[in-house]
């Protein structure tokens, strides 16, 4: 348990659960505005899958777990022993 005087701003539960609140309805606002604007507005992708809701999210996820994947196998690559720089 962390002493008072040492908590930080996040530390108190109830700023934990309004930060939540707080976070998830940001969320839901930008979440609407893009739907407007997919409808509202016309896009011009340069290929057909351009075209595809919600395309580009799905791919930028896609890429950031095959970021993770890239990661762990680059760590047994360059991983030295343990007393290397001793």
């Amino acid at each position: 348990m962390i002493p008072k005087e040492k908590r930080g701003w996040l530390d108190h539960p109830h700023r934990q659960k309004q930060f939540r609140v707080w976070f998830y309805l940001s969320l839901c606002v930008l979440l609407v505005f893009d739907l407007l604007t997919w409808w509202g507005m016309e896009r011009h992708g340069h290929f057909a899958w351009e075209s595809v809701p919600f395309f580009h999210a799905a791919y930028g996820f896609c890429g950031c777990v095959a970021l993770i994947f890239i990661a762990k196998v680059l760590r047994w690559v360059v991983k030295r022993k343990e007393g290397y720089y001793d």
